[in-house]
């Protein structure tokens, strides 16, 4: 997370979401002079995911994916490992 400071922009703000143990390197000009902050937020308790989808079904929110049958596993599984899928890879059955 360290190396994204200097790419926030003026006001920019760092959400922490998953936990980590490693620290988070930053000095107090890259945030002094942008006005950045860094901010952690607790997510994904059973009442954020269920807000979260009752959203997503009222606003007509879909994902974006890339299905496979499941026949063709391994040709998903290397096409996201070469970074060339675009959002998810999804198998089907």
């Amino acid at each position: 997370m360290s190396g994204v400071i200097d790419g926030l922009g003026p006001n920019g703000r760092l959400m922490v979401l998953g936990a980590t143990t490693e620290p988070i390197e930053v000095t107090p000009v890259q945030l002094i002079m942008g006005s950045r902050t860094i901010q952690g937020w607790a997510s994904g308790t059973p009442a954020d995911s269920e807000d979260t989808l009752r959203f997503a079904e009222l606003s007509g929110v879909r994902p974006m994916i890339e299905t496979y049958p499941l026949e063709r596993a391994a040709e998903a599984y290397a096409r996201m490992m070469s970074g060339k899928a675009e959002f998810r890879v999804v198998l089907t059955m």
